[in-house]
C-alpha cells in the first residue's frame, strides 16, 4: 500500500578530495602519456582521496552539503550506494549517519557499483512512496582509486574518488523535481567482465595481490555499457511518454567519453545536451551522476525546468535509468 507520495529532488551536494592527479603525472610511472588517456577516456585529471580520507569521510562532505542545499537537516533515512565501504562489515552508512547527527535513522548501503546512485534513488522512492519516510538523504560514495593496481595503466588513469548526494522529499509527481518511472536490469552472468576476484566470502584472500584489484575487460565492457544504456534510456522514456527530442539534458554514468557520446548518439541526441564532467573527474563510480548534476548547476548548463535523463551502467552488470524535471536546486556549499 502506498501514500501516492513521489520522490521529489529537494537538495544536492557534492564533494570532491583536493589532490588533483594530472595525466602528466601518472605519465611519469606509467607506461602511458596524456594523449592517449584523453583520445581513449577523455579524461585530463582525476581527483584522489588522501590515504586517511576514507568512503565514510567523503560521504559525510557531500551528505552535509545536500543538506544545507535543502535548508534542513531533517531526515528520516539514509541510502549510500557505494562498492568501496570502509569495511566489509558493518556497512558504512550508518557510520555516516552518525557522523551527519542523524544518528537513529534507518541507514543502509547498496551496492550496485557504477549504478549505485540509480538503484538508491528507486530505493529511497521506494521509501517515500510507501509511506517509511518523507525525507531520505541519498549518497553516491565512492574511493575505488584504491582498487587499482598501481601499475596497470588501463585501470589507474579511469578512477578518480569523491561523493555526491540528493536530499529527496515528499511530494507531487507533477512537480518540479519528482523522479519518474525507473528502468533497473542486472546480467549476473558476466560478472568476471569487471571484478575485484578475492576479498569477500567466495575467495577471502589470493596470494596473488592482483587479485585484490580490480580487472575489467575494457573492450567488451564498452560495448555492453553503450548498448545497455541506450535500451534502458529508451524504455524509461516510454514508461514517461517522453520523446527523445523532448530531453534537454542527458547526465549519464561518467565512465567514458566515448562511451557517452556514443549512447547519445544512439539515442539521437545531440552532443550539446550530454553533461560532461569526467575529464577533470574521471570514473567516479556511484557519485559521478550526482558530481555531474552538481557541476552542470554550477557552470550554468542545468537550468530549472530542463528536462534530465539520468542512465548509468556498472559492474554486475547492473544498469538503470530514469527522468525528471530539473528543479530549482543549487548545491550546496560546506559552512
Amino acid at each position: 500500500m502506498t501514500n501516492g507520495h513521489s520522490a521529489v529532488v529537494t537538495g544536492l551536494g557534492a564533494w570532491l578530495p583536493p589532490r588533483i592527479v594530472s595525466n602528466d603525472e601518472l605519465s611519469e610511472r606509467l607506461d602511458t602519456s596524456d594523449e592517449w588517456i584523453r583520445t581513449r577516456t577523455g579524461i585530463r585529471e582525476r581527483r584522489i582521496a588522501d590515504p586517511d580520507t576514507s568512503t565514510v569521510d567523503m560521504a559525510v562532505h557531500a551528505g552535509g552539503n545536500a543538506l544545507r542545499s535543502a535548508g534542513s537537516d531533517v531526515v528520516d533515512a539514509l541510502v549510500l550506494a557505494t562498492a568501496t565501504p570502509d569495511h566489509l562489515c558493518p556497512a558504512s552508512a550508518p557510520q555516516v549517519a552518525a557522523a551527519l547527527g542523524l544518528s537513529g535513522i534507518p541507514a543502509f548501503d547498496v551496492n550496485a557499483v557504477c549504478s549505485g546512485f540509480v538503484y538508491a534513488l528507486a530505493t529511497a522512492g521506494g521509501l517515500i512512496a510507501g509511506g517509511t519516510a518523507e525525507r531520505v538523504l541519498v549518497i553516491g560514495a565512492d574511493a575505488f582509486s584504491r582498487y587499482c593496481d598501481p601499475a596497470d595503466r588501463s585501470t589507474v588513469p579511469i578512477f578518480g574518488d569523491g561523493a555526491g548526494a540528493v536530499v529527496l522529499r515528499a511530494g507531487s509527481a507533477e512537480e518540479p523535481g519528482a523522479l519518474g518511472p525507473f528502468d533497473l536490469h542486472s546480467q549476473g552472468e558476466l560478472a568476471d567482465l569487471l571484478i575485484v576476484p578475492a576479498g569477500g566470502a567466495k575467495r577471502r584472500a589470493s596470494d596473488d595481490p592482483h587479485d585484490h584489484y580490480v580487472t575489467m575487460q575494457g573492450t567488451t565492457v564498452f560495448r555492453h555499457a553503450c548498448a545497455r544504456m541506450a535500451e534502458s534510456a529508451k524504455a524509461v522514456l516510454e514508461r514517461a511518454g517522453l520523446e527523445v527530442g523532448e530531453v534537454d539534458r542527458f547526465v549519464g554514468h561518467q565512465a567514458n567519453l566515448r562511451i557517452l557520446l556514443a549512447t547519445a548518439k544512439q539515442l539521437g541526441l545531440p552532443e550539446e545536451r550530454v553533461v560532461v564532467n569526467i575529464g577533470h573527474t574521471g570514473n567516479t563510480s556511484a557519485a559521478s551522476i550526482p558530481l555531474a548534476l552538481a557541476d552542470a548547476c554550477a557552470d550554468g548548463s542545468l537550468l530549472p525546468g530542463h528536462r534530465v535523463l539520468l542512465t548509468a551502467f556498472g559492474a554486475g552488470l547492473t544498469w538503470g535509468s530514469t527522468v525528471l524535471t530539473w528543479p530549482d536546486v543549487k548545491p550546496g556549499q560546506a559552512d
